[in-house]
């Protein structure tokens, strides 16, 4: 399964890869793969790093669950497929999208243009069984994926960090702060939006103001 994760990010990772929980981990998901019905498929469960390469990683999103809708996960937080509806959070970002930049909202959810830029789409847990929201939590993901952002705080700098929500602020809380640019706000949830909590955030337009300051090309969100 690691075959499909590219060979710059299996450098950086090669330490995490090799301890016990990952290769129970690697065990679990097989298992799940071979009796269920999972998402992502199997070839893009690392999709966000062959689209993102960690040298050209400049702004990280950080989401949670991979969508457990039959077809909607493709290993990108917060995407769909292009031809699968768009799902409640992703029309709250494109509805704070066009308010902050006055970007048209897109008629489709897929977002790998973005991860083309630059953007790390990366959720906390990688896999899902089809139909039970969390059925692959605390398996080891969450492991991964902190050694992912551990790494990315350690040996980058200025990376523009978009934590929405309590979960991905709690993911986020060893990023070091003095080396990177670090973003807040609520989830774009409906629960979360219609509280107050997400629109109005302008986290795209302070996210290229940053990167322009920085000498870096902004993204075309």
């Amino acid at each position: 399964m690691t075959a499909y994760l590219p060979s710059d990010w299996k450098k950086k990772l090669n330490e995490e890869l090799e301890k016990p929980y990952f290769k129970e981990l690697l065990s679990f998901v097989q298992h799940e793969y071979l009796n269920n019905e999972c998402y992502p498929e199997k070839e893009n469960i690392f999709k966000a790093f062959e689209l993102c390469p960690f040298e050209e990683t400049k702004v990280v999103i950080i989401g949670q669950d991979p969508y457990h809708g039959k077809g909607q996960a493709h290993g990108l937080c917060f995407s769909v497929q292009p031809d699968v509806k768009i799902p409640p959070s992703l029309k709250n970002i494109y509805r704070e999208l066009n308010e902050d930049l006055g970007k048209p909202i897109p008629d489709h959810g897929n977002l790998i243009h973005w991860a083309e830029q630059g953007v790390l789409l990366l959720n906390a847990t990688l896999t899902v069984r089809t139909g039970a929201a969390g059925s692959h939590f605390r398996k080891g993901w969450e492991k991964f994926t902190d050694a992912v952002i551990h790494i990315l705080s350690e040996e980058k700098k200025n990376i523009v960090f978009l934590l929405w929500g309590g979960p991905a602020q709690k993911k986020g809380r060893k990023i070091d702060a003095s080396k990177h640019y670090i973003l807040k706000s609520g989830h774009p949830s409906p629960l979360s939006a219609n509280r107050g909590y997400w629109f109005g955030n302008k986290h795209f337009s302070k996210t290229n103001d940053y990167l322009k300051s920085i000498g870096e090309k902004p993204i075309e969100w």
